[in-house]
């Protein structure tokens, strides 16, 4: 689809960019005082650092941070206002305002991260695992390390009649679709959602069993045998090699490079109602950001100090620094150098793109989540009603207005369509193309394209 064709399908105008420009001298918050959520992940790190550097104050902002038990009740504190915003996955806004799971128009103007997830076994899984895993001359295992290797060994639990269970963090989690990803890759089924019957255990013809354990809980789920694995962000894969109970054996910058992940989401009435104070805190968020990546990570051992903390993240600085400085260890000492395993500011990572709600919204289709068969123009429309990028645009132009940052830290936003170039980076091979969902769903060879199960 061509530029202009992408612009009249989103139903946006270059005009847009000129009204932002207009509104770059952004007036007072309408709102000081605000509460803000987070689930205890080193990807909640913009929120801790806009928070302990000033940036929400020097936004006339008067924010407290608040934990919150897991995904749902983080969601739900959103909708009902008990929370102003929080720390979200991707999926939660597209999947409440098109009312999977519950009902509310939430949306987001900042992308919060790249990356950053990972999919570990239990001890006993590798070792089951080893037989069919390619080793290098010098012994190591050779990333990427695929499904193809773990089917044989799920395929005998199943010849066992005996249950091969993996734990993800919630039903419409960046975790859960990469995890189906690369189950599906290596021709293991993940299971199929059916909700127009009213099952959504997500668990229809699967070859694994997969069901939601809080991100914390992971490890000593695992540990206690419930799952033999699972797909989590940090520090919850590192920490079960520190604790010496499983292997992170792929992380999600193998399965799709640079994919995105957490976005900051706040309830669409309350953007309506605040727009000063949803521009301000979206400049404050760009700021930490950007001082996250700062002179190649200089300032990641600082955060992990700050992340570190029990308020915050509250694991062990070392487990923490693990993948947020830069490396990642899989075997207990095969540590390896991923420099973007962690990305919050560089390759416009805070920008909130149509092309990934609508990845999200090709998944929630593949696995049945969304029942029916849509058309490209409804994954479109479902897109521009939760990603936000006119609000990022406004408060872009004022951190450019107020010096600190250059244009080409930003999108050119005189020419933005919102939709990546199509990418090729996925470890099947498959190449995405957010302007051709359909055409898209149709390339897997597990997954629903336009049947009803």
């Amino acid at each position: 689809m061509n530029f202009k064709k992408i612009l009249s399908a989103v139903g946006v105008s270059l005009v847009v960019g000129g009204l932002a420009s207009v509104q770059a001298e952004v007036g007072a918050p309408e709102k000081e005082d605000l509460k803000f959520g987070f689930i205890k992940l080193t990807d909640m790190a913009p929120l801790a650092i806009a928070y302990e550097k000033g940036y929400f104050e020097d936004e006339g902002l008067y924010v407290e941070l608040e934990a919150q038990a897991n995904w749902k009740v983080l969601l739900d504190r959103v909708i009902t206002g008990e929370l102003d915003g929080a720390h979200m996955l991707a999926g939660q806004p597209l999947a409440a305002t098109i009312g999977y799971g519950t009902k509310a128009h939430i949306i987001t103007p900042f992308s919060m991260d790249l990356n950053g997830n990972g999919i570990t076994v239990s001890n006993q899984i590798w070792d089951e695992m080893q037989n069919y895993v390619p080793r290098d001359s010098s012994g190591k295992p050779v990333h990427p390390i695929k499904a193809d290797y773990l089917k044989p060994v799920v395929d005998s639990y199943i010849a066992d009649s005996k249950p091969f269970n993996m734990g993800m963090v919630f039903p419409v989690s960046t975790h859960n679709y990469e995890l189906r990803y690369w189950l599906a890759a290596g021709n293991i089924h993940p299971g199929y959602y059916a909700p127009h019957k009213g099952d959504t255990s997500g668990q229809i013809d699967a070859d694994v069993l997969l069901s939601v354990t809080p991100p914390p809980q992971m490890p000593a789920t695992m540990e206690a045998g419930t799952i033999y694995g699972y797909c989590v962000g940090e520090p919850w894969n590192q920490q079960a090699v520190f604790k010496g109970i499983g292997v992170p054996v792929i992380t999600d910058y193998e399965i799709w490079k640079n994919n995105p992940e957490k976005v900051f989401g706040i309830n669409a009435e309350f953007a309506e109602k605040y727009p000063n104070t949803t521009v301000r805190l979206t400049k404050a968020l760009i700021r930490a950001a950007k001082w996250l990546d700062e002179n190649d990570n200089a300032n990641r051992e600082e955060a992990v100090e700050i992340l570190s903390q029990p308020y915050y993240v509250g694991a062990d600085y070392e487990v923490i620094a693990n993948s947020m400085t830069g490396t990642f260890e899989y075997e207990k000492g095969d540590k390896r150098d991923i420099p973007d395993f962690n990305v919050f500011f560089r390759y416009n990572a805070t920008y909130p793109y149509y092309s990934d709600a609508i990845w999200y919204l090709t998944q929630m289709r593949r696995w049945g989540q969304i029942s029916e068969h849509k058309d490209d123009q409804w994954y479109f429309d479902i897109a521009k009603d939760v990603y936000r990028p006119d609000i990022y645009e406004t408060a872009a132009k004022a951190l450019l207005e107020e010096g600190g940052f250059s244009a080409s830290e930003f999108p050119n936003f005189a020419t933005e369509t919102g939709f990546k170039a199509p990418q090729k980076d996925f470890i099947d091979g498959i190449t995405y193309d957010g302007s051709k969902p359909v055409e898209y769903l149709e390339k897997f060879k597990i997954g629903l394209k336009q049947e009803v199960l």
